[in-house]
């Protein structure tokens, strides 16, 4: 699949347009349920790091982490506030987001935390084996 083009800074015509083009498939329904979460990942001392940009929501009643089958998703639910709005450009109702663990990665030591609007999820990963391991070979005495 060919890289994306490198995202101009600053304000654009069509920002939404360019993310639906340019995000994975996986992780955005343009005609089902469930808006995208938008996210980053790297991998930080021992640990796969996932970041997700959810503002305004209460991490304890409307975000919800799961792990299963070495899948990580994210669901939140974000309700409208306002039933008389002029004008209606946040991103209400479902928002999901399923990122595939890495190899080695520990479902048992799974941390998160929520502050400014930012949900990070730390999941600890053991240090792969070396690629080539020397048997030791017993001899009879």
């Amino acid at each position: 699949m060919a890289k994306p083009p490198a995202r101009r800074q600053g304000a654009t015509r069509f920002p939404d347009l360019f993310d639906w083009l340019y995000s994975p498939w996986g992780s955005i329904r343009p005609f089902g349920s469930g808006q995208p979460v938008r996210i980053e990942d790297y991998t930080e001392h021992g640990a796969y790091v996932v970041r997700a940009e959810l503002p305004g929501l209460d991490p304890e009643k409307d975000v919800e982490v799961t792990v299963e089958g070495g899948v990580l998703t994210i669901h939140a639910d974000r309700r409208e506030e306002h039933e008389e709005a002029h004008r209606l450009e946040f991103r209400y109702g479902s928002l999901t987001r399923s990122v595939a663990l890495p190899g080695g990665a520990d479902p048992d030591k799974i941390t998160g935390s929520y502050d400014r609007g930012i949900l990070e999820v730390k999941v600890s990963v053991k240090e792969p084996r070396a690629q080539s391991l020397r048997i030791a070979i017993e001899q009879p005495e």
